[in-house]
């Protein structure tokens, strides 16, 4: 019985684990094409930002865009799900932020 609940838990802190990583890169991201990364909790784009993290999450890119925002990477971000909606955001929101 014990050893369940300690898999469980240990499961549950890798989640929470990826889940703060995800995040992480998603604001380095958003900061390393221009915009404030506070652009994650402006009101009235929650669903869009929602996408975002979902793409984030499962996103099949990871060790790519962790070399990318280390400056590793050479070439821009067209490996990220999510580069097309920063460009967005920066033509509407760039100047605001």
């Amino acid at each position: 019985m014990v050893m369940v609940g300690v898999g469980t838990a240990l499961f549950f802190a890798y989640r929470r684990y990826l889940a703060a990583q995800s995040e992480r890169r998603m604001r380095s991201m958003i900061e390393s094409v221009g915009l404030d990364p506070e652009i994650a909790s402006i009101g009235g784009i929650e669903t869009i930002m929602g996408e975002v993290r979902q793409r984030c999450s499962t996103c099949s890119s990871e060790d790519v865009c962790e070399r990318w925002l280390a400056g590793d990477e050479e070439g821009d971000n067209t490996f990220c799900p999510n580069a097309k909606v920063f460009e967005v955001f920066k033509k509407y929101h760039g100047d605001a932020l």
